[in-house]
């Protein structure tokens, strides 16, 4: 027989379902779509889908392979009338180009209620405020050319000491090569010999250069002998390769230096995921180099989150949740450090950050040093141009002066 204390909660749930109030308590659904697939990429982004499940939520995850890919799938399914609640993105012309579309929510509830326009770094705010409205949640700072190496590789090979210019940086290579070991480990996609162009135009060009060539598309110094400088030396790494490199992908390559099998990678500060997934630890095992001059620029790339339109007001809900947990500073401190990047906030402690964040941190202070990412300056199509430029030079015997009147007509237009 049911008692009385049984019958009032037996009449509290009926309640609760005829009035909606159990329904409001179910988790907001939030299907995101991303490309981080890799080990080091799956733990950062497992602590935004636990910090999203522990506030109410509930995390559905999609993970695409490839970032071309995952943004196509995105904006396939917004123009398909069926959107995922996020979607990872990058601050390149194509997220203005979706905006100019109407594809994308703005975010600005959120953003203002958390005084982004104090609390993000003057540069980050830029890339994602269209016309006055955030329309995206950046998540971290990257900085896509740092120089990573084995200490063990170095020592092996007798370098005494991590390079500091590019002349001890081609010296380094010499001796790794005479060890046997690999000197410096690529994987043979376009966007990772793109990755090794900009370090060479960054390292031997220096942060003028840089905005010159892809940010003013100034034909004098497209035509310039610093910038025929940057183009053989990037010819020159050649012999430096292995030949396993094509088609092989980024954390594959990340693997032989972990591996202590070759020295010397560049690569975005997403590597230390990796790393860090192998136990290995900043200054024992391996090292990190930001330039190789002094006004090497900090090129700042990063990811962001988008949040396409809708009008369901459970999704909209979802996606301002996603918002305030992926922005928070104990969230960005924990993510930042399983993802090898920077957080977008000023106002977190940095005392937790490894020993390259802390750098990172240092260097981006100084606005001198501050350069935007290569797909911020310049329209898709042109950048695309541009890295196509950059694989068949790296993998055909094109010539310097090739080189560079077919830049210069792709970046004039």
């Amino acid at each position: 027989m049911i008692g009385m204390k049984q019958m009032v909660a037996v009449s509290a749930i009926a309640l609760m379902a005829a009035t909606g109030v159990a329904k409001a308590q179910e988790p907001l659904n939030a299907e995101v779509i991303h490309w981080w697939t890799s080990g080091g990429e799956s733990a950062a982004i497992k602590v935004f889908a636990d910090a999203f499940n522990a506030a109410g939520g509930k995390w559905v995850d999609n993970a695409v392979a490839g970032g071309s890919a995952a943004r196509s799938a995105a904006i396939n399914r917004i123009v398909g009338g069926d959107p995922s609640t996020a979607a990872l993105f990058n601050t390149s012309r194509q997220y203005h180009e979706i905006i100019g579309e109407g594809l994308l929510n703005d975010i600005d509830e959120v953003a203002t209620k958390n005084n982004w326009d104090k609390v993000l770094p003057a540069p980050i705010a830029k890339a994602v405020k269209v016309d006055g409205k955030y329309y995206a949640a950046p998540v971290n700072i990257h900085m896509p050319l740092w120089i990573w190496y084995s200490n063990a590789a170095l020592s092996k090979a007798g370098v005494e000491k991590p390079p500091e210019t590019m002349d001890e940086f081609f010296a380094a290579l010499d001796k790794l090569k005479a060890a046997g070991i690999t000197p410096l480990a690529l994987g043979g996609q376009r966007w990772q010999e793109n990755s090794l162009f900009s370090a060479m135009l960054t390292n031997v060009g220096g942060g003028t250069l840089w905005k010159s060539v892809y940010g003013d598309k100034d034909e004098a110094a497209i035509r310039s002998p610093e910038f025929r400088k940057v183009i053989e030396t990037f010819i020159s790494l050649k012999p430096y390769v292995d030949q396993a490199s094509p088609g092989r992908n980024w954390n594959d390559t990340t693997a032989l230096l972990i591996k202590n099998e070759a020295g010397f990678q560049v690569m975005g500060d997403w590597a230390k995921g990796e790393f860090k997934q192998a136990n290995k630890e900043i200054g024992k095992d391996y090292g990190c180099i930001p330039g190789l001059r002094p006004d090497s620029p900090y090129v700042l790339g990063g990811d962001v989150f988008v949040f396409p339109k809708t009008d369901d007001a459970e999704k909209v809900k979802a996606q301002n949740l996603l918002v305030e947990i992926m922005t928070q500073p104990d969230v960005q401190v924990k993510f930042n450090n399983l993802k090898g990047s920077i957080p977008i906030r000023s106002d977190v402690d940095v005392a937790s950050l490894d020993a390259c964040a802390q750098l990172g941190m240092k260097i981006m202070s100084d606005p001198a040093r501050q350069a935007p990412d290569a797909s911020q300056m310049m329209e898709e199509s042109v950048y695309g141009s541009v890295q196509d430029i950059v694989t068949e030079l790296w993998n055909t015997p094109m010539t310097v002066d090739q080189a560079v009147e077919r830049f210069e007509k792709a970046l004039k237009g």
